[in-house]
């Protein structure tokens, strides 16, 4: 009984270090070396390999025992009914044991490659992505003609178990990584990437005297196609828009997506007149017939053009540049092109118009707050509550965040605003306690610049006890770019935080750097996945791995995954098979001012209780 203890715990060990390596974001190659060197070290009789599987080939990721003219030998090597242990294994998509190489036929043609290598026996498992495809195998040798032993087999059992378990996140990080720098619909570089291009273009264009364009191109009114025909049939159309700049514009200069209707163009070793042509040539393609369902869609649009080193220096002036002459374009009557003058620059006169409407904004108390539901999928009960922050200016009305959030952060005055949203939801938490209205925590977003100036603690801590509330009900939310931040104060602003009971979530996450080395450096305790992952659940298999991948480093470590912008109950469906913690979305509510929050409170119970709630209802209900 010892002995089977030992070797259990042994196994147990393995799978530790092997999670922890995974969790930390070592690279597959080192994760599945250390795995094979690991089960070695346990069972000295065993050499291992892990192979993956790409286009019918054996490809070697990890084989620290075997000979080099072996695997030399084997890369590349075409999977099929008899093609050895892997090869066959690969093919059949079940396990393949070879207790005696030189007698089996599955081995011929291969048997002098394993005298290379000096093993007369393999038994190779393959190992599957979710789709049941075959995309590694793990296999182990033995020097001498033998079949393998209870332990052997219950250490390749969870060997394979660990293999889908790192390649799976590995492919769900490079999947994050593509997203990071490509746009996720079209498949164009996004601002990121184009960023990085027009530097080192700016930079070769300064050394040899040379000029560069940027464009930026909007399509005229396509917000009617989308609200006319749905979000669907203009996803089909940025598509086909995107396909068409790609084929206009020469493969050395770089076409991105910036976001929604709008694409950037940048373009090497070019003058004005070479341009122009360029910006002629994307409107005339665009304006070829663009059909969707038998439906011909207009597909105009207006261009603003910056040259370097002309019309500034540096690309975000560039960009700004050519978006003030691309507006210039469509006031004149769209479908159009212009090149920067600096007598356009209005964007300067509205932008501190806006900061100036900021500034009294936060004098005049025109900020409110909104409250969206947090459920927990597993009780069906309230998990908390996410403060949104409203602007109601005197003029203009509702003013959405995406417009005066970004200048409140460029102008230094995002630290009011944020200063406000915490006193408030501190208020308002005391407020709901008097009432006896049952709010277990609320999120609130922060900036990075509340932690690089290191001041957020105090203030934190200050609100807490001003308004008598314990630190376990407030959430920070923050991004995953500020978890990238080297800044001591922004360690320290952590570690104080987490010293009073403050959680910490990396909201939108899997959208932007996405390292489980920062989950592991800072004291995070939820993760949102970000509702771009959940929208097209459960019909995206993209979306369903990424959601999954997501959930499953969670899971590994321990944190809770908040999934955003859920709105059917399709999207529910799989988040809670996949274990999912929390859902915030329509599904369960819009956001609304904290006094509507009882009587949502209120059909909740009443949702949980009645017998003839709706279907969607009882499904939520479980």
């Amino acid at each position: 009984m010892t002995g089977e203890r030992d070797e259990r715990d042994s196994i147990h060990v393995l799978q530790r270090d092997i999670l922890e390596a995974v969790a930390l974001g070592k690279p597959l190659a080192e994760v599945m070396d250390l795995l094979c060197r690991r089960a070695e070290l346990l069972a000295p009789e065993m050499l291992c390999s892990v192979l993956l599987v790409a286009n019918g080939r054996l490809h070697t990721i990890a084989a620290p025992s075997l000979s080099p003219e072996y695997l030399a030998a084997l890369e590349g090597a075409e999977i099929g009914p008899k093609a050895g242990s892997c090869g066959t294994a690969a093919w059949r998509g079940e396990h393949v044991e070879v207790t005696d190489i030189f007698n089996d036929p599955l081995w011929e043609g291969y048997q002098d490659l394993a005298a290379l290598s000096q093993v007369s026996a393999c038994w190779s498992t393959p190992i599957k992505d979710a789709d049941g495809s075959v995309v590694a195998t793990f296999a182990i040798y033995y020097r001498t003609p033998r079949g393998a032993v209870g332990f052997h087999r219950r250490m390749v059992e969870a060997c394979v178990h660990l293999c889908t378990i790192a390649i799976q996140n590995d492919r769900a990080k490079s999947k994050i990584h593509h997203l990071a720098f490509y746009d996720q619909l079209t498949g164009l570089p996004n601002r990121t990437l184009l960023g990085d291009r027009a530097d080192i273009a700016l930079a070769l264009a300064n050394s040899k005297g040379e000029r560069v364009a940027v464009m930026l191109l909007d399509i005229d009114r396509f917000k009617t196609i989308n609200d006319s025909l749905g979000y669907a049939v203009g996803d089909r159309f940025l598509k086909e828009v995107a396909r068409r700049l790609q084929v206009a514009v020469p493969a050395s200069d770089t076409v991105c997506r910036l976001g929604g209707d709008e694409f950037a163009i940048l373009l090497n070793q070019v003058d004005a007149t070479r341009a122009a042509e360029t910006a002629e040539e994307l409107l005339s393609a665009l304006y070829e017939r663009l059909e969707i369902d038998g439906m011909a869609l207009p597909s105009n649009a207006s261009i603003g053009i910056s040259m370097y080193p002309d019309d500034a220096s540096d690309f975000d002036a560039l960009l700004k540049n050519a978006e003030v002459a691309m507006y210039h374009a469509k006031e004149q009557g769209r479908n159009r092109f212009r090149f920067f003058k600096s007598e356009m620059d209005q964007a300067v006169v509205q932008r501190l118009e806006m900061e100036g409407a900021i500034r009294r904004a936060i004098l005049n108390k025109e900020f409110a707050l909104d409250f969206q539901p947090q459920v927990d999928l597993a009780t069906h009960t309230l998990y908390g509550v996410e403060a949104l922050v409203r602007w109601n200016h005197p003029q203009w009305g509702r003013v959405p965040p995406e417009h005066f959030i970004p200048l409140a952060e460029e102008c230094g005055l995002i630290n009011d605003i944020d200063t406000w949203v915490l006193e408030e939801t501190c208020r308002q938490l005391s407020t709901w306690d008097n009432l006896g209205v049952a709010v277990p925590a609320v999120a609130v977003n922060v900036s990075a610049t509340d932690f690089e100036q290191g001041n957020i603690p105090r203030r934190v801590t200050a609100a807490l006890t001003r308004h008598g509330i314990k630190g376990e009900r407030l959430i920070l939310e923050i991004t995953e770019r500020l978890m990238m931040d080297r800044n001591e104060n922004t360690l320290v602003a952590f570690e104080a935080l987490r010293k009073v009971g403050v959680r910490i979530s990396v909201d939108d996450f899997g959208t932007g750097y996405s390292s489980l080395t920062y989950l592991k450096r800072f004291p995070v305790s939820e993760l949102k996945l970000d509702r771009s992952f959940v929208s097209d659940l459960p019909h995206d298999t993209g979306d369903q791995a990424l959601a999954a991948a997501v959930i499953r480093v969670g899971q590994s470590l321990g944190l809770t995954v908040v999934a955003e912008g859920v709105e059917n109950d399709a999207q529910l469906t799989f988040l809670r098979a996949q274990g999912c913690n929390v859902g915030q979305g329509f599904f369960f509510s819009e956001p609304f001012g904290a006094d509507e929050l009882p009587k949502w409170l209120d059909r909740l119970a009443a949702s949980r209780s009645s017998a003839a709630s709706s279907p969607m209802e009882r499904h939520f209900l479980g």
